[in-house]
């Protein structure tokens, strides 16, 4: 089931019960869709890594704001945003967590032959083709850097 189905059919549901949370985060979904197939060269249809890409680039641009208005004593915006990160990762693939990805990175490591930090670009390039969809850049990075080290 494509993922323009799935939230046309929670947006139903969220209408149904009020559930205005819900309800916004959904519509911002389907905004994206809309958006990513009206691109030039979608012809109308998007894949499923593309609709994965712009659903983690909206967790992303959520996580930011989350720690802004938290850092800023913001509450009221902050939630909205936790709201609508909670949505969002409905959609997404299971995250690994950092254990995992700690783990997956020193296999990486191994396989690389990387010793130094200079090795860190050959590493990330690997790590974020294996990770994608499944790990956050920023968390990867963090990890490589220590594990470099």
């Amino acid at each position: 089931m494509s993922l323009e189905i799935k939230v046309m059919a929670e947006m139903k549901d969220a209408m149904k019960t009020k559930n205005e949370a819900l309800l916004r985060s959904l519509r911002s979904i389907k905004a994206e869709i809309i958006k990513a197939k009206t691109e030039p060269g979608a012809n109308g249809e998007i894949d499923e890594a593309t609709e994965q890409k712009f659903l983690q680039k909206m967790m992303k641009q959520r996580k930011d704001s989350f720690e802004i208005f938290t850092q800023q004593s913001r509450p009221d915006l902050a939630v909205k945003e936790k709201e609508e990160m909670d949505v969002i990762e409905k959609f997404l693939p299971k995250q690994l967590t950092p254990e995992e990805i700690r783990e997956a990175v020193a296999v990486i490591i191994s396989q690389t032959g990387a010793s130094t930090a200079a090795d860190m670009g050959k590493v990330m390039g690997v790590a974020s083709k294996q990770l994608a969809g499944i790990a956050d850049g920023k968390t990867i990075s963090a990890i490589v850097k220590e594990l470099l080290a």
